[in-house]
């Protein structure tokens, strides 16, 4: 017996109490109430039948937790067709438990919170650490998630856009705590790709192995943010981008093109740069056309503006981002760089400053703030260089 093995477990056993008629909060208690019994008894006795044994003892502690005088014949009723032990039925429910977790009706909070903890297998403590939060806040809002979702039947197809945005959120989330949400998400969204055969699943598969490629790269030693254009590429993971670029391959040949596949194809354009000055530019800008066709996302326009300041020099770069509105997040930071590219060091000094007071986390302020002390500093010293024209 192992964590790993009971955690790949759980969604199925659970998918297998709802689809019998039990509602999705009470389920969900029962499987932990069977994990439970299955640390205690499977070392000395570990049975033939994993997943039809956990189904058993779920379905029995499910059984018990709802048994009262108000409802005693339909509990009896229930009982009398409790299936005999033996091998669990071959349906796997999984596929609908994302849909379930991933329901328009819970906030994307709630639907990351019950998602890791019903298709995941993490406990309330391990997702409360992950997000920094007190366990009894999490667990305050799985207990609401459930409620929720309690009432939904199986009945209807499931959103698989819905799904992919929750699961890129639990991507986005990285590392804290003792989970590692980067690679939840990605083992998350591989047993999704096994279930489905969706483009959008592969792309954004083939988006999270891309970008965690780089990770290593990413950060100093100690937490500083590292430009994309000044990292080791020597500690990219090569084996990882190549499987990303094969699942986008087989993606993108399917022909249906969808946001997630256009964004890893970007990725992979980078990826497949030997240095930063031999990316291709023009076709990332291509690419981003693509992209701002399919989401119209001011996001992706800003970030297209970059690629445009690449390929077709910084003023065409600033004309792109003049277009858009300058309360977008970051927008004075693409606007300090494309000036420093520009040549304008006064500009983008006092850009990058106000781009620091601006930042959501710290580690991007602090990153900032070193750019325009950078920048600075060079133009103290032009100023103190004999025959240097002041800016």
């Amino acid at each position: 017996m192992t964590e790993a093995l009971l955690r790949s477990l759980t969604p199925g056993v659970l998918g297998v109490l709802v689809r019998r008629g039990a509602d999705f909060a009470a389920a969900e208690d029962a499987v932990q109430e069977a994990l439970v019994e299955a640390v205690r008894v499977w070392p000395a006795d570990p049975p033939r039948d994993a997943k039809g044994w956990l189904v058993t003892v779920a379905w029995r502690k499910f059984l018990d937790a709802t048994r009262s005088e108000a409802a005693r014949r339909r509990r009896e009723d229930r009982v009398e067709e409790e299936p005999a032990p033996g091998p669990a039925p071959a349906v796997d429910d999984t596929l609908q438990l994302y849909f379930l977790c991933a329901h328009p009706s819970l906030t994307p909070s709630s639907a990351v919170a019950l998602t890791l903890r019903a298709v995941g297998g993490l406990t309330t403590r391990q997702i409360a650490q992950a997000y920094l939060v007190p366990e009894a806040t999490m667990a305050q809002r799985i207990s609401r998630a459930k409620r929720t979702v309690s009432g939904v039947r199986f009945d209807q197809p499931g959103d698989v856009g819905t799904v992919l945005r929750v699961l890129y959120l639990v991507f986005n989330e990285g590392y804290s705590g003792d989970v590692d949400l980067a690679a939840e998400a990605i083992r998350l969204t591989r047993q999704l790709a096994a279930r489905i055969a969706h483009p959008e699943v592969a792309g954004l598969l083939a988006l999270m192995l891309l970008h965690h490629a780089r990770r290593a790269s990413r950060t100093t030693p100690d937490g500083g943010l590292v430009p994309l254009a000044e990292q080791d590429r020597g500690r990219w993971d090569t084996a990882m981008i190549a499987e990303g670029v094969r699942i986008l391959q087989a993606a993108l040949a399917r022909d249906r093109l969808g946001e997630f596949q256009a964004q890893a194809a970007i990725a992979a354009l980078h990826a497949d740069a030997p240095a930063a000055e031999e990316t291709d530019w023009p076709q990332i800008v291509e690419w981003y056309d693509e992209l701002t066709r399919l989401t119209d996302s001011p996001v992706v326009r800003l970030n297209r503006a970059v690629a445009v300041g690449e390929a077709d020099g910084p003023r065409a770069g600033l004309a792109a981002l003049a277009e858009l509105d300058a309360a977008l997040p970051r927008h004075t930071a693409v606007a300090a760089y494309l000036h420093e590219r520009d040549g304008d060091l006064v500009t983008a000094a006092r850009l990058y400053a106000e781009a620091a007071h601006k930042a959501p986390g710290l580690a991007e302020r602090d990153h900032l703030t070193r750019q325009a002390a950078r920048l600075n500093t060079r133009r103290g010293e032009r100023r103190t260089t004999p025959g240097a024209a002041t800016p």
